[in-house]
């Protein structure tokens, strides 16, 4: 017997209600249920989980049990066979192969990258202009992760690339799709405009493969290690190539994009919270840019982005299906649960998050004793799949903020209402329109 949960409509389950506000719709039935409950996509049922303990329990004691391979399918339409989509020793060999590209001292060394292109965006803003910091929080994130992991720049093609990614995961399902499964392949149908997308980012994609074949250049980047590297007793094919490309350009640039916008938009709304900032880089970088060595001595730069990662977790879900029955809470679950982890609703717990729906960097303070649940807060993930890429995407949010805000305070722009789009990840529905003030 699963957990009680709202009751579904035939056929289409909680899918409706789901659609229409997710985060609302799994709000409410942690508020209703409790710790756990059920509700049901069309005739699948999803357990959902609400908290820490279960957390640690699939993503850290249990990782073996709960595979995301089975139920990966729209992001695996996209990517392909990579970190993201593949479980078991498939997984752990991945990791292998790709993990010294993320070791601390060449993440050190992407760091004078991401300053360097932070500062080139900078010289093409102007003072008191109004722009899509979403669009721009993209285009820059996307050029670091080409550059750093793949020794490409990209500045000719980025706006087109950004959208042609932003297309690739920005359409939620359709109606046949999320109803009947039935996937129709025309430019007029959801489904159709993100494989449109994805031939895009295919073609562009192989060429860099080609090239690189071509040069037979070993520039030390992730690319000439994946070309290094022996899988099967032989070397990577340009399929397997491809889904690693994809994988890390799509979530190497979207997640650490989506976190820095929603940190200037809670910058914006929370004043005291953006003056303490403020000083604290002026006082420590006085106007110059900052460096990898500076990051210890910058404490309230480090609670502003985990607190915004908090409110604003850019992986909003988990989803794992269990291979085997398991036990929970007293409650016995058969093999094939599908289960869900809500980041957005965790983080959120008011039992365990002081004024939970409020911007306060300072719980993150040592120094002011705020003990936080271990497992309320997993915006990376957590255990064996914990995101690999963490290091270098947190360097690089902090690199990024403190080079903006030495020269600009982005504020929202007057009147511009702000919606969420909880797809893949969580991004403002029709970008964020904010004014760059010059910083003083």
């Amino acid at each position: 017997m699963l957990p009680p949960g709202p009751k579904p409509l035939p056929f289409v389950g909680n899918l409706l209600a789901f659609r229409r506000d997710q985060l609302g719709f799994l709000g409410s039935v942690q508020r209703t249920y409790g710790d756990m409950a059920t509700i049901h996509m069309g005739n699948l049922p999803i357990v959902l989980l609400f908290r820490p303990e279960h957390v640690r329990y699939v993503l850290s004691e249990n990782p073996g049990n709960f595979t995301i391979q089975e139920i990966a399918g729209p992001l695996r339409q996209m990517i392909g066979d990579s970190l993201l989509t593949i479980d078991g020793d498939a997984h752990r060999q991945q990791r292998r192969l790709v993990q010294p590209i993320f070791y601390n001292k060449r993440i050190e060394r992407y760091s004078q990258v991401m300053v360097q292109y932070t500062q080139e965006m900078l010289e093409r803003w102007k003072a008191s202009e109004e722009l899509d910091m979403s669009g721009a929080m993209q285009e820059l994130t996307l050029r670091i992760v080409a550059k750093c992991l793949f020794d490409v720049d990209l500045i000719g093609q980025i706006d087109e690339l950004v959208q042609t990614f932003t297309a690739m995961f920005g359409y939620p399902l359709g109606f046949l799709e999320a109803f009947f499964n039935i996937r129709i392949d025309r430019p007029f149908t959801a489904y159709g405009k993100r494989m449109t997308a994805r031939r895009k980012v295919d073609a562009f994609i192989y060429e860099l493969i080609t090239q690189r074949r071509t040069e037979e250049s070993d520039t030390g980047d992730l690319l000439s290690m994946l070309f290094a590297a022996q899988e099967g007793g032989g070397k990577l094919t340009d399929t397997q190539l491809r889904d690693h490309l994809m994988t890390f350009l799509a979530a190497g640039h979207g997640t650490t994009a989506n976190a820095l916008t929603w940190t200037f938009y809670l910058l914006s709304e929370y004043p005291e919270a953006r003056e303490k900032l403020l000083t604290e880089l002026h006082t420590v970088l006085a106007g110059r840019m900052p460096t990898v060595n500076d990051m210890t001595n910058l404490p309230h730069l480090e609670w502003v982005l985990n607190e915004s990662l908090r409110l604003y977790p850019p992986v909003w879900r988990l989803m794992r299906r269990a291979a085997g029955a398991f036990a929970l809470d007293g409650t016995r679950f058969p093999a094939g649960t599908t289960v869900m982890l809500c980041q957005w609703v965790i983080h959120r717990l008011p039992d365990i998050w002081e004024y939970p729906d409020s911007f306060r960097p300072e719980r993150w303070d040592p120094a002011n004793d705020q003990k936080i649940a271990q497992w309320a807060y997993f915006p990376f993930g957590g255990g064996p799949r914990i995101c690999i890429g963490m290091p270098f995407a947190f360097l690089e949010a902090k690199l990024v903020l403190a080079t903006i805000l030495q020269h600009y305070t982005p504020l929202t722009a007057p009147g511009y209402r702000v919606e969420l789009s909880p797809l893949i990840t969580l991004s403002p529905k029709n970008g964020l329109r904010m004014t760059v003030a010059p910083s003083v």
